[in-house]
């Protein structure tokens, strides 16, 4: 049975953006007032034929009324509200609902507001005892974190950017270029139509850059010793900013950061990004991704990319008529800190902090030549086939430091049959369910063996006559 589509916030939204009143919009749809009133107070689920109409009317795509929006929101003000300060009065799953479903637009602002005060508190948790006067604390950065703001951009469009897609695509059709000869086209590009010469800088120092421009002298220095992958990558990253200048200003524009920061920081994720669609163009990766299964490795390998490559770029297929499995995909470090994140489905990470230590992400530390797979359960109930794997960006020379990561990568369960590594499992069987949430402060699981501290917002019963794995047991929110 299909999920009855509840849109309401997602249409009001859009009609008030537009300036029209209900009476207006009801009839370029051809429906009552009263039917599209009771749409918006999330009485009514769109049909079909309003969702086409809606589409239309408001010229976008269909994925616009999509629940994941509200989804998302949800849980980024379940987080906001978990901040010490604000867990005070507790808060119930229904009233967060009701707050997403009837006031939308103070849920974002609580959410910026949480997202504001942690930033403050944690540049003067970084004064590390050093007094600043008031004018150098006024000459820092605004409150938000740049970073944040480029991620929940990001989050915003799904993790789609379609000009730079397109764009990117365009430029790999343009250099007819398979994947064993692309870093020779890739060079060649720069060279004919920039005038700028690759030279591979093989010096010993630390300040070997992975790329570096030199306007002046018209060169680029790549990394020598790096992989070729990443030296491809770099490659098309300075393309990106040499012939796709004009889409990443226009994107960042309208993303109205708050901080110039946030702008820069935007520009190298959407550089980043065109480089991903040279390098895996958008159909014919989706077609060997579908052909394939979605077998991580062995895509790495066609296409003469890395594994975190290939796993990053699952994440972003997302072109309207043409969509792929939606993916979420992270990288975390030994010490549990997420370094990146993008997540197409409903699975939101949480904006501060680590991940559930049950997640396998973090066993793949451990068996750093396997893929695991694991079926997980998050507290609202969606289950996922969640990959991880293991990856070593290395130095030269023995006593050079090595990075180490664990790539994630995941679906909803209801796509598994599409993914080669869910024949491994028996997703049928409850016993092979890893139950796991976001984060401890935001789960309220009450019998996790794994919980490192209470949920924020919710109540500890001590009982000095026993102890269990946890001593606490957890009270109502």
């Amino acid at each position: 049975m299909r999920r009855k589509l509840f849109a309401g916030p997602a249409v009001r939204r859009l009609r008030e953006e537009a300036g029209w009143a209900q009476g207006d919009l009801a009839k370029k749809l051809g429906i009552s007032a009263g039917y599209l009133n009771q749409i918006e107070h999330g009485q009514r689920p769109l049909s079909a034929a309003v969702l086409v109409e809606l589409a239309r009317v408001f010229k976008v795509d269909v994925s616009a009324f999509s629940e994941n929006d509200e989804h998302r929101l949800l849980v980024d003000l379940r987080d906001a509200l978990a901040e010490p300060i604000l867990a005070t009065v507790p808060t119930g799953q229904a009233e967060l609902k009701a707050t997403i479903q009837y006031a939308p637009g103070i849920a974002r602002a609580v959410v910026h507001l949480q997202a504001a005060y942690r930033a403050m508190e944690d540049k003067y948790q970084a004064l590390d005892g050093t007094l600043l006067s008031s004018e150098q604390l006024t000459a820092r950065a605004g409150l938000v974190f740049p970073y944040d703001e480029v991620r929940d951009f990001f989050h915003r469009i799904g993790n789609y950017v379609d000009s730079l897609d397109h764009q990117g695509e365009a430029l790999r059709a343009e250099l007819r270029a398979e994947p064993a000869v692309l870093h020779e086209a890739l060079i060649d590009r720069l060279a004919t139509r920039h005038k700028f010469k690759v030279v591979f800088d093989r010096s010993l120092g630390s300040e070997r850059a992975m790329r570096r421009l030199d306007r002046s002298t018209k060169t680029i220095a790549i990394d020598g010793y790096a992989e070729s992958s990443s030296q491809n990558f770099a490659l098309a990253h300075q393309l990106a900013l040499l012939e796709a200048r004009d889409a990443i200003d226009e994107t960042v524009r309208h993303a109205t950061f708050r901080s110039a920061d946030a702008g820069a920081v935007c520009e190298i994720a959407l550089a980043n990004y065109f480089a991903g669609a040279v390098l895996l163009p958008y159909t014919d990766f989706l077609a060997s991704a579908r052909r394939h299964r979605h077998d991580l490795s062995l895509l790495a390998r066609l296409f003469g990319t890395s594994f975190e490559q290939v796993g990053h770029r699952l994440s972003t297929l997302q072109r309207p008529k043409a969509m792929g499995i939606p993916f979420y995909f992270l990288r975390v470090d030994r010490a549990g800190n997420i370094t990146k994140r993008h997540s197409a489905t409903r699975l939101r990470f949480a904006r501060y902090g680590g991940a559930c230590p049950l997640w396998n992400v973090h066993e793949a530390f451990e068996t750093p030549d396997r893929i695991l797979v694991q079926v997980a359960e998050m507290p609202d109930g969606v289950r996922y086939l969640s990959l991880a794997q293991a990856i070593t960006k290395a130095g030269i020379g023995h006593s050079a430091p090595r990075r180490r990561y664990a790539i994630g990568l995941g679906c909803e369960l209801r796509d598994a049959g599409q993914v080669v590594y869910a024949d491994e499992l028996d997703i049928t069987n409850p016993k092979q369910v890893v139950k796991i949430g976001t984060s401890c402060r935001l789960c309220e699981r009450s019998n996790c063996t794994q919980r490192a501290f209470p949920p924020a917002g919710g109540s500890i019963h001590v009982d000095h006559d026993s102890r269990f794995v946890v001593p606490y047991r957890l009270g109502p929110n």
